[in-house]
């Protein structure tokens, strides 16, 4: 395979054909025209969340490759060349699922004192706005007598209300995950498809804003894919 091959094929098949090894070498592709310090930056990041998340399996992948996927939709379809963005989006889970690893804090310390460590860290490293982005796309602490999934509808839309640029990272997360959900078993495609089938009316609003720092053919192309994530879940959930 030539390696520029890379680029023409969607990131599910370079997923399914070449697995973390063909991502990697197509967000090298895809850095290849940024400054030097930018892809210094960004390579950072990516070996900081290869680490926090070397243990880290989504069903038949290793968790690296979602992260991926989310950063190079980002700069492929929504043509977002901003660095900050692509670093938060390669550590977008990051507090959420390590944050003691990250924050250098004890396993068994509560929130939000080891949300607080961990962003803490990401703004040392990075910046103040990357560790903001983070926080923006990070759930917080759930009531446990109330329903998970409303509660998280509920965060996201209050977060992406405010946050601009968190729309992007958390948008192209929802498609990894909403588009891509044919990409799983049976009882996560299920499960996914419950939580996710009530927000796609709030994202869709949200891309739709003229406050969303994206161009109207990246807007369009999103729709597109929310569009293509409702009728996988209402496959699923409807059959």
């Amino acid at each position: 395979m030539a390696p520029r091959m890379l680029l023409s094929m969607p990131l599910h098949a370079i997923t399914e054909v070449y697995g973390e090894a063909g991502l990697r070498d197509r967000f090298a592709l895809e850095l290849e025209s940024f400054p030097d310090a930018d892809r210094e930056t960004l390579t950072e990041a990516l070996d900081l969340a290869a680490t926090l998340h070397s243990g880290d399996r989504r069903v038949r992948e290793p968790y690296l490759n979602h992260l991926l996927r989310v950063a190079i939709r980002i700069i492929k379809y929504y043509g977002v060349r901003d660095t900050d963005v692509l670093v938060a989006a390669l550590l977008h889970d990051a507090v959420e699922d390590h944050p003691d690893e990250l924050g250098g804090v004890p396993a068994d310390t509560p929130y939000p004192e080891a949300t607080e460590a961990a962003l803490a860290v990401l703004a040392h490293r990075f910046n103040c706005r990357v560790a903001d982005l983070v926080r923006s796309v990070t759930n917080p602490e759930y009531d446990p007598a109330r329903d998970r999934h409303e509660q998280y509808r509920e965060h996201v839309a209050e977060n992406l209300d405010r946050d601009p640029w968190a729309r992007v990272i958390k948008i192209s997360d929802f498609t990894d995950n909403g588009v891509g959900v044919i990409h799983t078993t049976l009882e996560k495609a299920f499960r996914a498809a419950t939580k996710y089938r009530p927000l796609v009316p709030t994202l869709r609003e949200l891309v739709g804003r003229p406050d969303t720092p994206l161009s109207t053919s990246a807007k369009e192309h999103i729709l597109d894919q929310l569009d293509l994530a409702e009728e996988r879940f209402a496959a699923i959930l409807d059959a």
